[in-house]
């Protein structure tokens, strides 16, 4: 006789199983959900790679200016992320023939960013392609929180690319995004730049305008910061 309120063996066994099962199931379902929220993820840094890359061959394809050729390395705001007319980004403003080889999210550390072998090192070889009377590299946004060996390292990296090329680095502004971040990227730039005995343009003073994601440029503020490192630029002794 089985009492009531007392499972038999074979009650208990079966209980057992459906628990292991829905256990089971449980685990592939969240392990199910872990790789698609992956690889979704994957795919949208991909994908915004991929537009990053077009937009730079965008403007790679539109110099501006006629003169002695000089080539801008750079970040978002030299590749005009953000503008309606990615031709009016701040080089533009720059005295003479200017070629743009800028990728959004780069910089100096290999780090920096979400796209990958696109530092300002490793582009910078294809960016000379085509000589150059002048190399201005700009950056330093993207390095707001990389560590400054890996920084240093970059900069050191870049300046083995550019031998014997006539060099100005510009630094970072202070874009209301990262301005916290800025002083040390910029001191370490400029430091670094005295080391290798480059010419260092600091922008971290500027009060410039920006689009509602506070770190990038308006037009006005291409204009502005353009114009700022092209008097820079020309106020500077014979390279």
């Amino acid at each position: 006789m089985v009492h009531r309120g007392v499972a038999s063996p074979g009650s208990q066994a079966s209980v057992r199983r459906r628990t292991v099962v829905l256990g089971a199931l449980l685990a592939f379902l969240i392990a199910s959900l872990l790789v698609v929220h992956v690889a979704s993820r994957a795919g949208a840094g991909v994908d915004r790679c991929d537009r990053f890359a077009s937009d730079s061959r965008d403007r790679a394809a539109t110099d501006t200016g006629s003169g002695a050729r000089v080539v801008v390395i750079g970040d978002s705001w030299s590749a005009g992320l953000g503008l309606d007319r990615i031709a009016d980004s701040w080089p533009s403003r720059l005295d003479g023939r200017v070629h743009v080889a800028g990728f959004s999210g780069s910089g100096f550390s290999a780090g920096a960013g979400a796209c990958r072998q696109v530092s300002f090192a490793v582009r910078a070889p294809a960016a000379l392609r085509g000589g150059a009377d002048l190399v201005v590299v700009e950056g330093g946004l993207n390095d707001f929180d990389e560590p400054a060996a890996d920084i240093s390292a970059g900069f050191a990296d870049l300046m083995q690319s550019l031998q014997g090329e006539r060099v100005v680095v510009v630094g970072p502004a202070a874009a209301p995004a990262r301005a916290d971040r800025v002083p040390r990227v910029d001191e370490l730039l400029a430091a670094l730049a005295e080391e290798y005995g480059v010419p260092y343009v600091r922008t971290s003073g500027l009060a410039l305008p920006y689009l509602d994601d506070r770190l990038h440029l308006t037009p006005e503020g291409h204009e502005q910061f353009g114009d700022f490192v092209a008097q820079q630029i020309r106020d500077l002794p014979a390279l």
